[in-house]
């Protein structure tokens, strides 16, 4: 194993965590236990306790397990942006021994179709400003039941922060059989049965893109995702139940998932939740309720520290700036240090291991730098065709073993061997990053093995984003590369050779793709061609198109 990094650990620390041997919802059940009275949840100046959060669980649990039939170790599907009800529903889910499937609510219905297929899931729980894109598979899939909710219900009666109008919308008719709303649901007050998931249940299954195909579940157990949980506690901040995280990353992604509401439940902090990013709303808020985590990407904090009115807030409150996803620009972390003293601390993880294997340590917090293995965790970098460990400043695969790291892909065991090796009788998951580690044990990224496109942290696999694109009636061929972008670090660009006697500009075919799909996979840029580069065996070499795009771009 390697240990190089043991020197520069947090003082105190051991160099493993053992994780609770319970489910990931009995934190939540222990945590209102403990703290009945305590904010847990502040939407828009509406405080929900722990008391009430755990009593709506519980009716929401017994809703789904006695009305919509759900089992232990069925899966739920969960799509809707950041709410007291997506935290409520997650923990619904988990208490009635479901697997939570949450879904990315930028998705359109040809998107969706897939997760419900794939997963299985007969149920779902959505929000109604995008319940007609799920509306077509209830009952046409095998979809049976719909819950959906209105974001108003949990406002307060009066709030000066700006809140969209998509949050303010009233509770909307719903009609068609298997759909029920939110409100109606909870109403009923049903019991749910005894809990008894445990360590070894499914717990959660995020879906992740490969360089073919379709996107795949990775299925992680409480056992997982509870040490991801535990792991980003006990880090860098000290376990204390006054902890306050503002919850702006979105919940269905690991990272916000686990940082942003997981772990500080497990911890009994409250979690002050922001549905859609706003700058201002973000400073009012960290000012009102002493903000004292905040994970966050690049982009974020870029527009946060541009902000002309960024001196009425007071940050003073914050103790820890992390993120990930993508490195921070060097003058950006700067801008941050002068405003907070905080540097910002970046970390590295992927679905797969349901948010971060490598931290910095918060007393060696190195800038654009991975971090450092998490608690028991076993990672290398390895020649990616020999599985050779590498010495400090090659370049490699990093791999990784580790208490985080998820079984393997839903019914794609094909997938899941290509995705593990085996070194020293350990169980590797293959990231399929490229990167290095310095003398000191420190983890940096270099480049992909895989082909994918990081837009803003959004991941956006081309071979998805292309297989879509054929069905627009001019494309007769499309590659789909990475350009870049001086907000989003890199951006979507689609390099087409049209149908014959087909015609379409370049914003026909992006208008088109903005129905089609979600909004980060839009290509933000088309160029026609008369051909597209292949080789010998008839493959598009779309390497060859991406650096011709990088170098075109590095000469302008």
């Amino acid at each position: 194993m390697n240990t190089t990094h043991y020197k520069h650990w947090p003082a105190g620390l051991p160099h493993t965590l053992t994780a609770p041997e319970t489910s990931v919802y009995a934190n939540l059940e222990i945590s209102a236990r403990r703290y009945p009275n305590k904010a847990a949840i502040v939407f828009y100046d509406a405080i929900l306790s722990y008391a009430e959060f755990n009593a709506q669980v519980e009716a929401m649990a017994g809703y789904l397990q006695q009305d919509c039939g759900v089992r232990r170790g069925d899966r739920v599907l969960l799509n809707m942006q950041n709410s007291p009800q997506f935290i409520i529903s997650f923990y619904a889910i988990l208490r009635a021994d479901a697997m939570v499937v949450p879904v990315n609510p930028m998705l359109m219905t040809d998107e969706l179709r897939h997760y419900v297929e794939d997963s299985g899931a007969t149920v779902a729980i959505t929000s109604q400003e995008i319940f007609s894109r799920l509306a077509p598979l209830v009952g046409s899939t095998g979809l049976k039941k719909a819950v959906v909710a209105a974001y108003s219900d949990y406002l307060p009666a009066q709030t000066e922060l700006a809140v969209p109008d998509w949050v303010r919308a009233p509770r909307a008719a719903l009609e068609g059989e298997g759909i029920i709303s939110w409100h109606d649901a909870l109403a009923a007050a049903r019991k749910p049965g005894p809990h008894l998931a445990g360590p070894s249940d499914l717990a959660v299954m995020p879906y992740t893109s490969g360089t073919t195909g379709k996107p795949k579940g990775c299925i992680h157990l409480h056992r997982s995702v509870m040490a991801s949980a535990v792991s980003s506690i006990a880090w860098s901040i000290a376990s204390v139940p006054d902890q306050v995280t503002l919850a702006v990353l979105p919940f269905f992604h690991v990272t916000g998932m686990q940082v942003s509401m997981n772990a500080p439940i497990f911890n009994g902090g409250s979690i002050v939740v922001l549905p859609r990013w706003d700058r201002d709303v973000a400073g009012q808020l960290i000012t009102r309720y002493g903000v004292t985590a905040w994970t966050s990407i690049p982009t974020m904090m870029i527009d946060f520290l541009s902000n002309p009115r960024l001196s009425e807030y007071d940050v003073s409150s914050l103790r820890r700036v992390s993120g990930g996803g993508a490195a921070m620009p060097a003058a950006i972390a700067q801008k941050l240090l002068d405003l907070t003293g905080l540097q910002y601390m970046e970390g590295y993880g992927l679905s797969e291991t349901i948010a971060a294997t490598h931290t910095n340590p918060p007393q060696m917090l190195k800038q654009q730098c991975l971090g450092i293995p998490l608690f028991g965790v076993d990672s290398r970098i390895v020649d990616p065709a020999t599985m050779a460990t590498l010495p400090p400043g090659e370049v490699g695969e990093i791999i990784m073993n580790g208490p985080q790291v998820f079984e393997g892909y839903w019914n794609d065991p094909a997938k899941t061997a290509e995705a593990f090796t085996e070194i020293d009788g350990k169980r590797f998951f293959r990231s399929g990053d490229l990167g290095y580690m310095d003398e000191e044990g420190f983890f940096f990224f270099t480049d992909r093995l895989k082909r994918m496109i990081n837009a803003s942290g959004f991941k956006v696999w081309p071979a998805e984003v292309e297989a879509m694109m054929y069905q627009h009636p001019a494309v007769q061929e499309c590659c789909i590369i990475a350009a870049r972008d001086p907000y989003r670090g890199e951006t979507v660009k689609a390099v087409i050779v049209r149908k014959p006697g087909v015609d379409a500009a370049p914003e026909d075919i992006m208008q088109w793709a903005h129905a089609k799909m979600a909004a980060y996979k839009v290509p933000k840029m088309v160029e026609f061609v008369d051909a597209l580069p292949k080789s010998a065996t008839g493959k598009v070499m779309w390497r060859a198109l991406q650096e011709k795009e990088m170098g075109k771009q590095a000469g302008a």
